[in-house]
């Protein structure tokens, strides 16, 4: 039942409704078009348009989206203010990277997590690298 329909519509009702279409055969004949005809044609033009963006939609550049407007999402949450300190005389080797997107699985140390963060969002955060001068 509902192939025959769609059948019925195909074969018959589809053809019918493209030959009493008002289609000018020149460009300049869509200008002496009137308001009912213009009317009659807007399901098609509708259509034809659906179509075209569908088909060129996945050339369109992707827009980048922010998951989050917070910057922090789960690291010590519990605490009014997150504070780390690291005296620098500490510091075991000579170079040390902070982390600064609030990613990083191994905060407050970098692990390289902003790379992802600024893909996803168009951001350019990046850690803060500490370096311990040899004397």
């Amino acid at each position: 039942m509902v192939f025959e329909t769609i059948s019925k519509i195909i074969k018959v009702q589809l053809p019918a409704y493209l030959k009493r279409l008002p289609l000018p055969e020149t460009i300049g004949g869509f200008a002496k078009l009137t308001v009912s005809e213009w009317l009659r044609l807007l399901p098609l033009l509708g259509i034809l348009a659906l179509l075209g963006y569908l088909t060129i939609r996945p050339f369109l550049p992707k827009k980048k989206k922010q998951k989050d407007s917070l910057i922090n999402l789960k690291i010590q949450k519990e605490n009014p203010k997150v504070v780390n300190e690291i005296d620098i005389e500490d510091l075991n080797c000579q170079n040390v990277c902070y982390c600064r997107c609030w990613r990083s699985k191994t905060f407050p140390v970098c692990d390289k997590s902003h790379l992802k963060h600024n893909e996803l969002t168009g951001d350019n955060v990046g850690p803060l690298i500490l370096k311990k001068k040899i004397l």
